[in-house]
């Protein structure tokens, strides 16, 4: 059974690939903004990210929140941290987490956007 969504001959258009290759980001880019979107993939990261998303929280907070242990969330913000995600204030004793700036931010938003609109007819993200 022949696949419809393979092209059927081979035809190459140089110019096409020659000026797609030249306005790709490096490798190095690309492998960070994949691990970007692997961090995405653990729904208790998603969590994470998206209550930080609507307030700065400290890891007792969030841990109450998600209804896990400090030591869970402590871990996971560790990777967040270390791929700048998430950043942290000390106030005191206490360390507040929120996102690291807005791009972080919008990605998760039209993420939320992606899925509401078109997994869920006539809800508003």
């Amino acid at each position: 059974m022949p696949d419809s969504d393979i092209c059927s001959i081979n035809l190459i258009d140089e110019a096409k690939v020659t000026a797609v290759k030249k306005a790709m980001q490096p490798e190095e880019v690309l492998f960070r903004l994949a691990e970007t979107f692997r961090v995405l993939g653990d729904p208790t990261r998603v969590r994470i990210l998206h209550a930080l998303s609507l307030e700065e929280l400290c890891v007792c907070d969030i841990a109450r929140l998600l209804g896990t242990t400090k030591s869970a969330v402590s871990h996971q913000l560790r990777l967040l941290r270390s791929l700048r995600v998430v950043k942290y204030r000390k106030d005191g004793r206490i360390v507040y987490y929120s996102l690291d700036d807005s791009h972080v931010a919008n990605l998760l938003c039209e993420g939320l956007n992606h899925i509401i609109t078109t997994t869920l007819p006539g809800a508003s993200p």
